[in-house]
């Protein structure tokens, strides 16, 4: 029977992380991206579509199921502790690698830390009962009325033991034979192993660093310390989007003190032997995209789905910071699905038969499928029809990791581990492995939700490259509006990494879209993108991501509106956006209405 506010109740968790603490309890029973989710300056939740969206978590015992969307969690919690914004103590159903790296790596190098408690299902569902109550936290007890004090309320950092089955490499390492920088790095890893239920560490062949970009002066000085702790990559590493377009950034009038905070960031991972790639798809760059099978450590939540679901290739899905420490040491917790039975399928999402789609239905239903699966590995049946592109993978992944916290997902003779439905769900009919339809309400008000609406309206700006654009998607629309004359009150911006920059210059691209009126930046994508680079008269931005219509309102403070990537084109020549569901959806069953 759940407790009410006159019961006197004790709930024994999981202390992930030892303390003591006191506050109001904020709770709620949906996940919650920390990046593009909390703003780590003030502590207030800017994920509108949440149940916590305005409320502020300074000094309160924050509860959630756990994270979802981004591998960036980690530096907002880190910002969040150190700006003093942050809760006095979590509280999580289950554990949660991202929030919980951003608590250790504070801990590790600045000292401060808090309580983590992982509750269970159960009792964190009675707990909903106690929201806005005063709530006590003590060494993975949980209680609405005080609880006696612990002496020892931080983990002591020097004397680190640990039941995992080290490598020579890994003792010499954590006795500073490789360096400081190396030694602090190995340690949060052995911590994040032990988190993760790893019995040993292994080999990767490459990273891919998440962490590169200003969230605050926090990750400014973790960067900067590493590197001036001699620290250097063990293994080839590629740099993911950062704040800034680093070559144009001055010129397009970024804030001074934001612009070289953002460089410095990104100098000390290239000291330390990052390549400069400068992009959040890493896995459309030519010399350095892993092959099936690979094991490696990426961290951005769309490359390390495409990664594991599109190629084929292992990674866990690496909060920020744990991806630099696994490039100084190359070595990673042998855990998740790094491991052939954590691959599996657990649930199955069957779709309706929908046919004639556009580029937009792929972030639709990826979005939709990950409300869903939520943490779990779906099989998604029904779309074996279809033939999507990389490019349509890829927007799929972004959505999908948007609204899910799960690493990977199986498409039924489209993936390759899932040439057929038994290949990742052996038994259908166990327990592992439950079967939810994707419904077509379910499809039309993920659209309805992208779209904020279906009414008309007026754009300003259109935003493309969320994830970045390939050299294809870059010619695609440049083919849409060959010819046409872009609309004088609408701006349209392209994000893209410099290789497939270079590639649409070389194909003409480049210059025949910047005669239409397109503004190019690399480097940066639109997970950064502020004033004065989206102009302040702009009140309406239309996007075809199903990633950035998600997280663009709290970010920017705009509106939002969702379309193809020919709807796009047709804005920017118009100005107005329909407001109408695509063919597609409105051809789809009986009785449909616009």
């Amino acid at each position: 029977m759940p407790p009410t506010a006159q019961d006197s109740v004790v709930f024994q968790g999981n202390a992930r992380t030892p303390g003591a603490a006191c506050g109001s309890l904020s709770i709620a029973d949906v996940e919650l991206s920390f990046w593009g989710g909390i703003n780590q300056h003030t502590g207030e939740v800017i994920d509108r579509s949440h149940p916590l969206s305005g409320q502020i978590i300074k000094d309160t015992i924050l509860a959630i199921p756990g994270g979802r969307g981004s591998c960036s969690g980690s530096l907002v919690m880190m910002e969040l502790m150190l700006n003093n914004v942050g809760p006095k103590a979590l509280v999580l159903e289950r554990p949660d690698s991202i929030i919980t790296l951003g608590v250790l790596m504070t801990e590790e190098f600045f000292d401060k830390s808090i309580p983590i408690v992982e509750l269970g299902s159960l009792d964190f569902q009675r707990l909903l009962t106690l929201d806005d109550h005063t709530i006590w936290v003590d060494d993975g007890r949980v209680s609405n009325s005080p609880l006696e004090s612990q002496k020892n309320t931080t983990c002591a950092r020097n004397d680190l033991e640990t039941a995992l089955d080290l490598s020579q490499w890994d003792k010499d390492a954590l006795r500073g034979i490789h360096g400081e920088a190396t030694r602090h790095a190995l340690r949060l890893i052995i911590r994040m192993a032990e988190m993760m239920g790893a019995s040993e560490l292994i080999d990767v062949t490459q990273c891919h660093i998440d962490g590169c970009f200003f969230v605050g002066q926090g990750t400014v000085a973790f960067a900067e310390r590493l590197r001036n702790l001699g620290g250097r990559f063990r293994v080839p590493s590629t740099i993911n989007s950062i704040s800034v377009d680093m070559k144009r950034w001055r010129a397009l009038g970024v804030d001074v003190e934001f612009g070289e905070n953002a460089e410095r960031i990104a100098n000390a991972l290239v000291d330390m032997g990052a390549l400069k790639t400068f992009t959040c798809a890493p896995y459309l760059l030519q010399d350095t995209a892993p092959r099936f099978g690979d094991r490696i450590a990426w961290g951005e939540s769309n490359a390390v789905l495409f990664a594991n679901s599109v190629i084929g290739a292992r990674t866990l899905k690496i909060p920020d910071g744990l991806d630099t420490a696994i490039a100084l040491t190359g070595r990673a917790p042998n855990a998740g699905v790094y491991r052939d039975e954590n691959r599996l399928a657990e649930v199955i999402i069957t779709l309706p038969l929908i046919t004639d789609v556009d580029d937009s239905f792929w972030p639709v239903i990826g979005f939709a499928a990950g409300a869903v699966a939520k943490n779990r590995i779906p099989v998604i049946a029904g779309l074996e029809g279809l033939a999507p592109s990389l490019d349509d993978l890829k927007t799929f992944g972004a959505a999908f990791g948007t609204s899910a916290s799960a690493p990977l997902f199986h498409i039924v003779g489209i993936t390759p581990e899932a040439p057929t439905l038994e290949a990742v769900c052996p038994n259908k009919q166990s327990s592992r492995c439950t079967e939810t339809p994707l419904t077509l309400d379910m499809i039309r008000s993920t659209w309805d939700h992208f779209s904020h609406g279906l009414s008309q309206r007026k754009v300003e700006l259109i935003s493309l490259g969320n994830p970045h654009f390939s050299v294809k998607e870059i010619g695609k629309f440049a083919q849409l509006v060959r010819n046409r004359e872009k609309h004088k009150d609408v701006a349209v911006i392209i994000t893209c990494g410099r290789s497939h920059w270079g590639l649409a210059e070389q194909a003409g691209y480049v210059s025949e879209l910047e005669r239409f009126g397109v503004q190019f930046l690399v480097d940066t994508c639109w997970c950064f993108v502020e004033e004065p680079v989206i102009p302040q008269p702009v009140k309406t931005i239309l996007t075809n991501s199903g990633k950035y219509i998600h997280y663009g309102p709290g970010l920017t403070g705009r509106e939002f509106c969702f379309g193809s990537l020919s709807m796009c084109a047709e804005v920017a020549c118009t100005g107005i956006h329909s407001g109408e569901r695509p063919l597609w959806l409105r051809n789809t069953g009986s009785g449909d209405s616009p």
